[in-house]
């Protein structure tokens, strides 16, 4: 039997996505402050339906995200999520989401360091992509301090907030890391 992915970094543990989780998951989605560049508001029903598309067992190559819940080692208190899904056999999709008191703290640069390591070193990965809301500075410095480079902008390619804005694509290589 395969076992849920756990990643550990000296200050945390990033864990796949458990029934537990629900609460935490659903507070992430419904504060405003963590999903100003993300998304909309959600109603509790996609909330529910992203919660349980991430929850069965994850293995690399499969069809869905790869979501790990990221916790103090000490506390076991959770702060937040991070995660890939695969856009191409070796080509996937990064994302995170941190909750507002455990953002600047560099809890999200460590798991996604560690998430890098992972998709490159065991994941069979050879490029990890990002796509960023225009604006949303905070990320595009974690992703430049990972190592991903800025290649291009969507104009008008993302409706939020009731108006149109730009998406900033990111890429990383396996070679480059």
């Amino acid at each position: 039997m395969t076992s849920r992915l756990q990643l550990e970094t000296p200050r945390l543990t990033c864990a796949q996505l458990e029934e537990a989780d629900w609460a935490f998951f659903r507070q992430l989605q419904l504060s405003p402050q963590v999903m100003h560049y993300i998304a909309d508001q959600k109603s509790e029903e996609k909330i529910h339906a992203d919660f349980n598309s991430r929850l069965p067992l994850w293995s690399p190559r499969s069809a869905h995200w790869l979501c790990l819940v990221v916790r103090d080692k000490q506390s076991g208190k959770r702060l937040g999520v991070s995660g890939y899904i695969h856009r191409d056999s070796d080509c996937a999709e990064v994302g995170f989401l941190f909750a507002s008191e455990a953002q600047g703290k560099g809890y999200a640069y460590e798991s996604l360091n560690a998430l890098c390591d992972y998709a490159f070193k065991d994941g069979g990965i050879r490029r990890l992509i990002a796509t960023v809301t225009a604006g949303n500075t905070s990320s595009r410095r974690l992703l430049e301090k990972v190592g991903f480079v800025l290649e291009g902008e969507l104009r008008e390619n993302y409706w939020l907030r009731n108006a149109w804005h730009n998406d900033w694509l990111f890429g990383l290589l396996q070679k480059d890391y």
